[in-house]
């Protein structure tokens, strides 16, 4: 297999599996200290606690971005086939 199909494939797994755990954590809250979550530079602290990240931000700004960039990954994918 060409080395930029598997690293493409290996991104489209990883896509949807974040896109599935965003589904979960706004559903069930499951996988809320996920490390996918984490925002890059601080983190929201209460009481000594880690907050989970706001559904509202997973399901206007995590979702959406990871779905457009599961949808371009499938794209550049099948363009090179």
């Amino acid at each position: 297999m060409n080395l930029k199909k598997k690293k493409i494939l290996e991104r489209i797994k990883h896509l949807e599996d974040a896109i599935v755990k965003g589904r979960e954590y706004l559903e069930s809250g499951k996988h809320a200290h996920w490390n996918g979550f984490r925002p890059w530079f601080v983190e929201k602290i209460r009481d000594g606690k880690v907050l989970p990240p706001h559904k509202d931000w997973i399901r206007n700004v995590f979702l959406p971005r990871n779905e457009r960039a599961l949808k371009r990954a499938q794209e550049i994918l099948e363009n090179l086939t």
